[in-house]
């Protein structure tokens, strides 16, 4: 974590880099006007959560570049705290999942444009940021409308109007095939959000107007439009002091530049560090859960191009991948071992979710209502018809049979993501929460399912290998060795499968993660179940991340294919769908999600979302119970 002093002058017996991450702290402060911002440096994902922001660790001897991307994080990260209202986004923002991905990051790209006009180093640091973000998810390979989002390209669109700059290279091929069709529907929309880029009030009624114009007008929903005239000239004022508040801060941001070049000039162009968790997969904004990535794409699927969902998805080979259970990767020694650790890095944990799950319990418990089948021949004894006994000899004995409920008849598959982002509190948190969960389900009676997924090797493994072998054919499609993992099956019962949860703090285990297919896998497992009814919880991070496939096919193809499942599983599954994302809004992608904002919150999230599901089905039986009762 950065220091409290921003001083940019190296200290006696510390590392190179951290007047670096001193300088760029001090700006990040300094744009943002929050003088108590928590700012770290960390391998983990870059994220802004309330008033905590995460940049990636520069590399031992960052490059210019590299400085440019992180201060470009920083400056995006800031100018969200300064010139937005999170409240007043989140009342007006259209109900639709499209309409809201575009509202989304025209918002981000007003609250850049705002820095970018005022300070010429903010404008420099945010191109390079986009350009690293359009770069790394393979954006300029794009050749089809299909496969560009379209919120991307509006988005990039308002920039250029707003900022005059043009494109980042890499993302030309994006705005080139929407341009045409967007500036036709738009007309003079864009005009509109010049005049009001300072004032978020107006300026979101005039998205609004424009997503109208795009034929997403079905979208919007009520929202909370700009038609008090009081409303805007307060909110104009708001704007002002916005516009203000980066001017006043121009100087100290230009202070902070100097610094940082000097100190990135003082290192050699070496190779970088800083490991891939990278800017793809950043997400620009949680607005309902106070939850931010800086830099991530969102990509909904564009509106009215798939009137039937299809996928081109493909794995350019299956035999390197398995399908292995926890026991099967060590021995039981080390499980032991692995288990002990995760009970002792959650001791103060198991109590606050032990009491989540006794209380979910409870609630389950009571929907709960026995009922029995008497004067059966076989069964339990039925002790209150034992008097037939005595009073005449040569009856039977009377059994009874307890009914079977609905309630009882379910299967919960939870699917944790195994990825490296994942690595530390959050994959520790959410082993112990699933293995208190199962047992929690398993007293009520309801079967759990905990599997895990992830890849075997880093960079794509021996598909790769097979690819290169192969001659290096265009588009191979998924290109790294799957792993999918059973840590508990659905008929195992709690007390066997217990010590494998501990296999997720193995070190090495947690690599990278192609959601789509795990998603399919653990939806085909639940679909052979004889349960009656079938729940399915995705945990997890981030978006689908392999660098060997994104980086030989277009920067969406893993997110298209998730989205593509995801449509399966909502809309021709009798599966139910629920997802929870830790720092990562998966609301975008799931109908039914919630997105957290720190791993803390999983065990209140899980057992919230489950007994909502249950309370569901209590309440769309409870009619039909009273008809049946009435006649």
């Amino acid at each position: 974590m950065s220091g409290s002093n921003s001083d940019p002058k190296p200290k006696p017996g510390e590392a190179a880099i951290e007047p670096l991450k001193r300088a760029v702290a001090g700006c990040v402060r300094a744009i943002s006007g929050k003088a108590d911002l928590e700012v770290t440096f960390s391998n983990d994902r870059p994220v802004l959560t309330g008033l905590r922001a995460r940049l990636p660790e520069p590399g031992r001897k960052p490059t210019a570049q590299e400085i440019a991307v992180t201060r470009g994080l920083g400056d995006s990260m800031a100018l969200r705290l300064a010139c937005h209202d999170q409240a007043l986004h989140r009342s007006v923002a259209p109900e639709g999942k499209n309409a809201r991905a575009v509202f989304d990051a025209v918002e981000q790209a007003r609250v850049e444009a705002i820095g970018a006009r005022r300070m010429d180093g903010v404008a420099g640091n945010l191109a390079a940021m986009l350009e690293d973000r359009y770069h790394r998810g393979n954006f300029q390979d794009i050749t089809e409308r299909a496969e560009a989002p379209l919120e991307d390209a509006v988005s990039l669109l308002v920039r250029e109007k707003l900022t005059g700059l043009p494109p980042p290279e890499s993302s030309r091929r994006i705005v080139d095939l929407w341009r045409d069709w967007i500036e036709d529907k738009a007309g003079d929309g864009f005009a509109r959000l010049e005049t009001t880029v300072g004032d978020q009030r107006r300026f979101a009624s005039a998205v609004r107007s424009l997503l109208a114009s795009l034929e997403m007008g079905d979208e919007l929903g009520e929202g909370d439009d700009d038609d008090n005239e009081e409303n805007g000239e307060a909110s104009e004022d708001s704007g002002a002091e916005q516009e203000s508040g980066s001017d006043q801060s121009e100087q100290a941001e230009s202070e902070a530049s100097e610094d940082s070049e000097a100190s990135g000039e003082e290192t050699d162009a070496g190779e970088t560090e800083t490991t891939e968790t990278g800017a793809e997969d950043e997400s620009e904004g949680d607005e309902s859960e106070d939850a931010r990535d800086a830099g991530e794409e969102r990509r909904p699927e564009p509106p009215q191009l798939r009137a039937t969902p299809t996928t081109d998805y493909k794995a350019f080979t299956v035999r390197f991948d398995e399908t292995i259970k926890a026991e099967d990767l060590c021995d039981s020694a080390e499980l032991d071992r692995l288990r002990g650790f995760l009970d002792k890095q959650l001791a103060n944990l198991q109590g606050a979710v032990g009491r989540l799950a006794n209380r979910l319990q409870r609630r389950l418990m009571a929907q709960q209502n026995r009922s029995w089948d008497f004067d059966r021949e076989e069964g339990i004894l039925d002790p209150a018809r034992l008097h037939r006994v005595v009073t005449d000899p040569m009856q039977p004995l009377s059994f009874k049979i307890e009914k079977d409920t609905d309630f009882r008849d379910t299967v919960v598959t939870l699917l944790i993501d195994n990825s490296g982002s994942m690595r530390g509190r959050p994959i520790t948190v959410a082993a112990t929460c699933a293995d208190i969960l199962a047992r929690t389900l398993e007293r009520c009676g309801v079967k759990v399912e905990i599997l895990g997924f992830t890849t075997r090797a880093w960079k794509g493994g021996q598909s790769r290998e097979a690819w290169l072998q192969a001659g290096k054919p265009a588009a191979p499609g998924r290109l790294n060795d799957l792993r999918h993992i059973i840590y508990k099956a659905a008929d195992a019962p709690w007390r066997r499968a217990r010590r494998n949860l501990g296999l997720m703090m193995r070190e090495g285990l947690l690599k990278e993660n192609i959601d789509g297919e795990a998603l399919d896998w653990a939806h085909q497992r639940l679909l052979v179940r004889t349960e009656q009814r079938k729940i399915l919880m995705m945990i997890s991070d981030g978006a689908p991340v392999d660098d060997s496939t994104l980086s030989v096919n277009t920067g969406n193809y893993l997110e298209r294919h998730l989205r593509f499942v995801i449509d399966e599983i909502e809309n021709r599954s009798p599966v139910e769908l629920i997802a929870i994302g830790i720092g990562h809004d998966v609301t975008r992608y799931y109908k039914r999600a919630v997105t957290i904002v720190d791993a803390e919150e999983l065990a209140g999230a899980m057992t919230e979302k489950l007994a909502e599901l249950f309370d569901e089905k209590t309440l769309a039986a409870a009619p039909q119970m009273r008809r049946r009762r009435a006649g």
